[in-house]
This record gives structure tokens, C-alpha cells and sequence, in this order.
């Protein structure tokens, strides 16, 4: 069988578009020219005497009349190139493109072009094949061995063109291996869409009504060209096949482009560099990619980053996210993840935002099994350490940081903020809940604030909640403090020797509940034991329950305060009994983390019938009702905050003397933890092994500074300044 077809003259350029796919009384421009940077009416045929220099400079043309200009022509900065059918080229006048320090003349030289549209003050050179694009003003294309775009391109959507089988169609199977909650990509996809396609695989109203609303996103007639906007830069790359390009984007030294739809604009241009490959994805705007990268089947998010060959593959990485290195597939990624070294690994997993995966870490390692349908899902925070290996399927509430262990089991962590460490001497688990709280205050207040900082979107699409105290995370806190009080009324009760099979859990939970609101001395000595977290027969040890559990509670009555301020902050006029009157209602104690935006349950599974029920009919429609309701996201978390409060102090309703008596409490919280943000940090340079390196204090001052100096430090100080008056303030006015 041939594989290698002989076709008559003249087929180059012609018959772009199958005849049975043309549409009725349409040729094979009407598409190129609905998406045509320019009017129809500004081309023109050539004269005589501009054929008559083109053919001088050593130019061809397989039909000179399918050559069209405009009025500012000049033929002679066209110099040895193969025209084939109809080609269009914008203004040409005699001047230098400089980009960086790469200064190239205007024109077009040394390149074969088939069916294209050029725009005004380009400058063309070397480039072996170019084929069937649209080309903005004032690009640079240089030293391109091909540029090619087929009929039936989809530029990484995954979509279906007519005339295709059902199993050309793209997906990325996220979260597992099997592809039993794979997505179709498409541009602009953010997080949420993926969550809300791949989570909720049991409802399949919704997933018919998904990958029909993503069919109907895009037309699927043949024929649409490739596009590069303009003032585009593309130099020493290899081929570019079926990809659209933003403005302003920066390529070069790439190996392949291939079905790519890459975003980029003047406020948030998108680079990709040398070594790089990519293949069957979206590009988010203001992305930069760099280093022998490869991804295959990927959605990258605005201003996302991937270096130093990473590999990506079959995942979706959210905004604000950066992968060096290391190798990532099968993922669903939240936005603000950093993964930065070779030997790290992440594979069938949903990660839900501002995580950092340390070397050497092994996330997902499916070895305990036969299966390869097995997940990972880790909450918002999840930070494994150095040399951390961890099995499917495992679960880590938000904010749990791993120290430097093999973990031989499966995993269930519903304590947020703990710390795990596997003690293998020992043989057992053991977890310190609220460690972050309690002695890493200075990278959790930092933290905030560093992915706030980090956010250099223009537009932003994909909403995102920053803040470690949020409605998901205190939810947690809330159920962390009924398993310590139920673990810990066992322990006692073990202690006494009392058979603990006739209480209640109401009852172990109240007298937890007394255990660990008294002194410290009521609990010391406890074994106190965590249940149902390790898939394996040995101990599972809960360390310092008392200061774990009273840090809770001091985190849930300052992520309430804080919020009851921010509401009486935009209600000037309001005072403690318009507050309590407006914010009591139902507590909403289950959240979904979509993307990054939190939202009550409620509002998903409304979200879900309405996308099921044809309400909302396409994906403009379901990112409005995002916005909608992140727009109704401050008031319904104050609405919790108030909720929480309520159900702390176990009352249906705040007194003013709760009320003034929290505000006391927040005052000591926030005390508590402008210190702890100088202590924790202050650690380093007390550390004597952190001196050690420098030959004397000069030495140390000059290279890292001092305490005193850190800005995060001063920063924090200054809040705490503002927190103090806008308390008092508040508790004049009550």
C-alpha cells in the first residue's frame, strides 16, 4: 500500500475542503475569510509590473492571480519564495522589526506559502512550509521548518468535525488511569468545569449535557485556518500544526506545536521556548514554557508555568501554578500548586490548590494494587516533604503537611492543618492536629499572602478563595474537634478501666468535650488514639489533643470574628443587633471546593440540575452562574462565620455578651498570632546550624538580613495594629 500518493499539478493549495463537506453555494475560501483579520474589499490582484519583479527576485506562483495585495505593495522585499494558491499579503513597506535583540527586516523570503493571509509589515524568512494561516500585523516568523494546518483542525478542543468518528474525539482522563472521569478540553476551560465534569461521574444528565454544551461550543464545519495574532514571534522551531496563537506570543527553539489552541495578548503574552513539545492541548494567557517540556492531552491555566523538562501528561494544571522538572499525569490540578524537582512524582490524583509537592515525593504509587482506578485527593494546603511516598487511594483534609516518610498503607486524614510523620521504630502513625497553627504560624500567614501576590492575571475566570480560614477548612475543624473529643473520652476511659461499648457518641463527645476544655492536666498521661485513618492494624497516635484542640477552637472564633467584622466593615451603619439579625439562619456545613471557589453544596447540586435541565446551555452560561455566585460568596460566608460561632458556644443565637466577649477573645487571637509569626520565623536564625555557614554575624546580616528587616514580619505587625483599633472601634459602637 502506498503511503506516499503522486497528485497532479496544481493540487497544492487547492481543494482545501473535501467537496461533500463544502458547504450549499460555498467555496473553500468562505470560512478562511469569516475568520479573516481583514475585509475582503482591501485586497487586489497584482499588476503587470509587480508580477514582472516578483518573477525577477527568483519568486514562483503556481497561478499569479491568486496572488492578492494591498495598496502599499512592495515586490521587491519578496525575495525567493514558492506561492501556492491563493495567498493574500498585507501591506509591505521597507522597515526593521526588532523584538528583543532579534532585529529582521519586513518581507518575505526564502519560504514556501500555500493559502494564507498575511499581515501588514511582516517579516517572513526561511520558513520551508507555511500552510494555511492567518497571520496578524507585524509578526515575525523565522527559521520554521513547517507551519501546516489540516481541514479538520480543532486546535486542542475536543470536539468532533464533520465527517469524523466519535474516537477522534480529545479527552484527558483526569484524577485515575482508566479514563472513567475523563473531560473533554476546550478553550477556556478553568478548574471548575473540569471538577464539575470529572467529579460527578454518577449523574449522567449532566455528562450527556456537558460534552453536548462543549460540541455545540464550536462549529464543526471543515476547513477553519490556523491563527497567529499579531505582533507574534516565532524563530528556530520545528512544526506548528493545527494551532490557533494569541497576540503578542513568544515562540522559539520549540520541536512541535501540534493542535493547540495557545492564549496570549499584550497585557498577558505567552511564551514557549526551546526543547518544548506539546500536543493536544490549551494554553492559558500570560503562560510561559521553557526547557525540553513535554505535555500531551493538558489544559494549562492562566499564568501557569512549566520549566526545566516537565512533563504533563493527560492532567489539568490550575491558574497561578508552576511544574519544573519532574513528571505529572492523570491529575487534577487547583490553582497555586508548585512542584519544583526532577525526581518528584504525581500521578491520578485531584489536588485542590495552593500545594507544593517536595523531591523526591511519590504521590500515588499504586504498587498495594492490581487496580489502576485508585485516586488521590488532597484538600486545599496539602504539602508532602522531602522523599514522601504515598498509596492509592488516599484522602488528606486541607492543610496537612507529610514529613519524610515511606507510608505503607492507604490513608483517611480528616484532621486539617496536622501534621503526619511515620514512626517507623515504633510502628505506628502519628499526627499532630493543628500543627500548622501552633508552630509553623509564619508560612501559613504567609502563605495567604504569597498566592494573592503570586495572582498576575488580568482577567480573571477562575474565582479563587486564598484565605486558610474559609468555610471548607473551619467545616473540617469543626469535625477534627468532634473525633478528638470522641477519641479522647476512649483514652480516658480506657485509662479508668471502664468498658466504653455502652456510651454513646453523643455522650463521649460531651465528656471529651469537658476533658479537653479543662486544664491540660486532665489529659496528660491519655494514649489517645485515632480511628479509621490507616488501612492497617497498628497505632494510630494523636499528639498534643489539648493544644490541638483549644487551637481549633481559636481558629474557628477568629475566622468568625473576622468575617462578622468584614460585615459590620460594609455596613457602616450597622451595629451588633442588625448583624445578628441578618446573618442568623441555617448553619451550611458541606462545601464544595470548585476549582478554587468555594461554594455551599446546595448551590453545586442546583448548578448541576440546572446544567442537566438545559437551563443554562452553554459554558458562558455556567461560568456566569460562577460569578453569580461568587459575587454571593462574602455575604454566605459571614452568614457561616455567624453560623460557626453559634455553634461553638452551642447557642441558637449570639448575646451581646458572647458577642463582646469574642471580640476580647480575637483581640488575644490576633495577638497570638503576630507573635507566632516572629517566633516561628525567628527560629531560623537562632538555628546555630543555620549560622554555621557564615563567617560572622556581619556576614549572615548582609546575606539574609535580620529579623527585624523582614517585611512579612512588618506586615503582619501592621495588621495586627489595624485589627486592635478596628476592634475597639467596633465594641465602642456596641
Amino acid at each position: 500500500m502506498d503511503t506516499v500518493s503522486i497528485l497532479p499539478p496544481g493540487s497544492i493549495g487547492k481543494n482545501f475542503i473535501p467537496d461533500e463537506f463544502l458547504p450549499d453555494n460555498k467555496d473553500e475560501y468562505y470560512y478562511r475569510n469569516l475568520q479573516s483579520l481583514w475585509p475582503t474589499s482591501r485586497w487586489r490582484h497584482l499588476h503587470a509590473a509587480e508580477v514582472e519583479r516578483l518573477v525577477k527576485n527568483n519568486n514562483t506562483s503556481s497561478n499569479w492571480d491568486d496572488i492578492l495585495v494591498t495598496d502599499q505593495f512592495e515586490p521587491a522585499l519578496l525575495v525567493n519564495n514558492q506561492f501556492f494558491g491563493m495567498v493574500r499579503i498585507g501591506r509591505l513597506q521597507n522597515a526593521v522589526l526588532e523584538h528583543n535583540d532579534l532585529k529582521l527586516p519586513t518581507g518575505i523570503t526564502g519560504s514556501i506559502i500555500i493559502a494564507c493571509d498575511i499581515g501588514d509589515d511582516v517579516a517572513i524568512h526561511n520558513v520551508g512550509y507555511l500552510s494555511h494561516f492567518i497571520i496578524g500585523d507585524r509578526c515575525i516568523l523565522s527559521k520554521v521548518d513547517e507551519m501546516n494546518t489540516s481541514d479538520h483542525a480543532k486546535f486542542g478542543n475536543g470536539i468532533v468535525k464533520d465527517g469524523e468518528k466519535e474516537e477522534v474525539r480529545i479527552w484527558l482522563d483526569l484524577m485515575n488511569e482508566v479514563g472513567c472521569r475523563r473531560v473533554a478540553p476546550f478553550d477556556g476551560m478553568i478548574a471548575a468545569d473540569a471538577y464539575l465534569w470529572a467529579k460527578y461521574r454518577d449523574d449522567r444528565r449532566l455528562q450527556a449535557r456537558l460534552q453536548e454544551i462543549t460540541q455545540n461550543s464550536f462549529d464543526s464545519h471543515r476547513g477553519y485556518y490556523g491563527m497567529i495574532g499579531n505582533q507574534c514571534v516565532i524563530k528556530n522551531s520545528l512544526i506548528l500544526k493545527d494551532v490557533k496563537i494569541g497576540s503578542h506570543c513568544y515562540i522559539k527553539g520549540a520541536n512541535k506545536l501540534k493542535n493547540l489552541t495557545i492564549n496570549s495578548s499584550y497585557e498577558e503574552p505567552t511564551q514557549i521556548g526551546e526543547g518544548v513539545e506539546l500536543v493536544n492541548g490549551i494554553i492559558g494567557y500570560g503562560c510561559h514554557i521553557f526547557y525540553g517540556c513535554k505535555a500531551v492531552r493538558f489544559v494549562l491555566g492562566d499564568n501557569s508555568n512549566l520549566k526545566y523538562g516537565a512533563r504533563l501528561i493527560n492532567s489539568f494544571l490550575g491558574d497561578n501554578s508552576t511544574i519544573s522538572c519532574c513528571e505529572v499525569l492523570n491529575n487534577l490540578i487547583f490553582p497555586a500548586h508548585e512542584q519544583h524537582h526532577n525526581n518528584s512524582f504525581l500521578v491520578a490524583g485531584v489536588v485542590l490548590g495552593q500545594s507544593n509537592v517536595a523531591a523526591g515525593a511519590t504521590i500515588g504509587s499504586n504498587h498495594n494494587s492490581r487496580a489502576n482506578d485508585n485516586e488521590i485527593q488532597a484538600g486545599r494546603g496539602f504539602w508532602p516533604g522531602l522523599c514522601t511516598s504515598i498509596k492509592h487511594s488516599s484522602r488528606f483534609a486541607s492543610f496537612v503537611l507529610l514529613s519524610k516518610a515511606d507510608y505503607p498503607a492507604e490513608l483517611d486524614i480528616p484532621l486539617p492543618f496536622s501534621l503526619l510523620s511515620n514512626n517507623a521504630s515504633l510502628d505506628r502513625l502519628e499526627i499532630m492536629p493543628a500543627y500548622w497553627w501552633l508552630y509553623n504560624m509564619y508560612a501559613l500567614k504567609r502563605n495567604a499572602a504569597k498566592y494573592a501576590s503570586r495572582d498576575k492575571r488580568k482577567i480573571k475566570k477562575q474565582n479563587i478563595e486564598f484565605d486558610a480560614l474559609a468555610p471548607d477548612t473551619i467545616e473540617e475543624i469543626l469535625t477534627a474537634c468532634r473525633l478528638l473529643e470522641i477519641w479522647t473520652a476512649k483514652a480516658w476511659l480506657r485509662s479508668q478501666g471502664r468498658h466504653q461499648g455502652d456510651e454513646t457518641e453523643q455522650t463521649l463527645a460531651s465528656l471529651g468535650r469537658d476533658l479537653l476544655s479543662a486544664s491540660e492536666d486532665k489529659t496528660k498521661g491519655l494514649e489517645i488514639l485515632g480511628e479509621d485513618m490507616e488501612r492497617s492494624n497498628r497505632k494510630v497516635l494523636i499528639l498534643k489533643a489539648h493544644a490541638a484542640y483549644r487551637a481549633y477552637q481559636d481558629m474557628v472564633r477568629y475566622y468568625g470574628v473576622k468575617n462578622l467584622i468584614a460585615f459590620l466593615r460594609s455596613h457602616p451603619r450597622a451595629g451588633f443587633p442588625a448583624l445578628r439579625k441578618t446573618l442568623r439562619g441555617r448553619h451550611i456545613d458541606r462545601w464544595v471546593n470548585f476549582g478554587g471557589q468555594l461554594m455551599p453544596e446546595q448551590d453545586a447540586d442546583q448548578l448541576r440540575a440546572d446544567i442537566a435541565a438545559a437551563k443554562l446551555d452553554s459554558w458562558q452560561a455556567i461560568h456566569d452562574r460562577y460569578d453569580e455566585l461568587w459575587a454571593a460568596y462574602p455575604f454566605e460566608k459571614q452568614r457561616h462565620a455567624y453560623a460557626v460561632l453559634c455553634a461553638l458556644l452551642q447557642c441558637k443565637d449570639l448575646s451581646k455578651k458572647q458577642w463582646l466577649a469574642l471580640l476580647d477573645d480575637s483581640i488575644r487571637i490576633q495577638t497570638y498570632i503576630s507573635d507566632q509569626v516572629y517566633i516561628s520565623r525567628k527560629k531560623d536564625f537562632d538555628n546555630r546550624f543555620h549560622r554555621a555557614t557564615f563567617r560572622n554575624l556581619e556576614e549572615m546580616t548582609a546575606a539574609v538580613g535580620t529579623i527585624e528587616q523582614n517585611d512579612f514580619i512588618h506586615q503582619v505587625r501592621e495588621e495586627t495594629r489595624r485589627f486592635m483599633e478596628e476592634i475597639r472601634i467596633i465594641k465602642e459602637k456596641s
